[in-house]
Formats: structure tokens, sequence, C-alpha cells
């Protein structure tokens, strides 16, 4: 979630001062970064089919960038982390369903538009605060029964420090109606929204269990 608000504030920040086209190589790099976060601390590599699924997105939003349809493939960055969540869950044994998919797309709809209104609008001034929150939110809410290591436990916080701390200190681009904080405040809105919720979601589907506690 770190690595997702901090990517989302350098590349609106970039937005005012180079061209769009110069931020894919930033874009496609935290993209995989946020990848290697969800699915290496579990311990196994994703399967084709997860990989896929995880990359196809933002690759067919890339082409709306190279077309000067804007930069949507930075806005999808704020439902990643919550994306990776879910296919990390998706097994041959328990599907991912439609409306599951559909949900998350609401609420991805729903955090581009607290995102947006906070960066442009600046009423949501409460939804900024939401940057202060990652230092207090550990990867061990997303994988409760994963044991972090010591060099896991401080490359959460040094990414969460990060993050508030680039917030704080990018300057207001002249012109711009809104500073890096609110942007950042913003993006960790939207993320942790999403993420709480594909947190929620049960990682296997229902095992069926007999009387003497053997599970099926």
């Amino acid at each position: 979630m770190s690595v997702m608000v901090i990517a989302a504030t350098l590349l609106v920040h970039g937005l005012t001062q180079i061209p769009t086209i110069q931020l894919l190589p930033g874009y496609v790099a935290a993209y995989l970064l946020i990848g290697a976060c969800i699915f290496v601390p579990g311990g196994r590599m994703p399967s084709p089919s997860q990989a896929v699924a995880f990359l196809l997105p933002g690759a067919l939003l890339v082409t709306l960038a190279f077309l000067d349809l804007g930069f949507w493939c930075g806005g999808w960055l704020l439902g990643l982390p919550a994306w990776g969540l879910l296919l990390s869950r998706w097994t041959s044994e328990n599907k991912l369903p439609v409306v599951r998919v559909l949900k998350f797309l609401a609420l991805l709809v729903l955090g581009l538009a607290v995102f947006m209104l906070n960066g442009v609008i600046g009423i949501f001034l409460v939804f900024s605060l939401a940057i202060f929150l990652l230092p207090l939110v550990p990867i061990r809410l997303v994988y409760p029964d994963f044991r972090a290591h010591l060099l896991q436990m401080s490359v959460e916080v040094l990414l969460s420090v990060s993050a508030v701390v680039l917030a704080l200190i990018l300057p207001t681009p002249e012109g711009s109606w809104s500073s890096p904080m609110i942007h950042a405040g913003g993006a960790a809105a939207a993320g942790l929204m999403i993420a709480f919720w594909a947190q929620s979601i049960p990682r296997r589907s229902a095992k069926l269990r007999l009387n003497d506690g053997v599970t099926l």
C-alpha cells in the first residue's frame, strides 16, 4: 500500500511538469514492485493465470496514455494492491467470482472519485489524513497468520514512513490547485478502503468438515 501511495503521489506530481509518456517507466516499476509485495511474502510465485490477470489491466490502460487519452493507468494503481490480494487467493479450488470482481471495480470507481475530488475540490480534507494511517497498518493485516521477519518489518516501516515524509516535503507545483500531501492522502484513503474490503474476503472456499474433524 505504501508503494502505491508513493507511486501515485510522484506520478501526479510529475504530471504537472513532464509529458505523460515519460512517466510510464515509473509506472511500470511501481506496478511490478507492488506485485512483488503482494505475492512474494506468501512464499509462492503467481501462477500463469494469476500473472496474466495481474498484468493485463495495467498493460491495456497504458494504451490510453499512448493515445493521449489521459493517464488512467495511474488511477488503476489505487486498486492494484487489493487486486493483487484478490488474485493471490484465486486457485483452482477457490475461483474468483464475477460478482466479487464487480464489487472491486465499483469500489475502485468510488476510490477514484475520492482521490480526484480530494485533489480538485479539497473539501474532503479529512481523507488527506489517511496518509498518517500507513505506518499503523502492517502487512500482517493482509496476511494475519504470516509472522514477519525482522527484515520485512523494517521494510514495512521504512516504506510507510517514506510515504508520509514524501507527502510532507514535496513542494506544491506552481499553478497546482492541490499539494502532494492532499494527493497522497487521497491515494491512501482510496487504497485502504479497497484493500480492507479485499482483506475481509476468505482466502479459501468453505471446506466440508465431518464430525470427526477431518476436512475434505
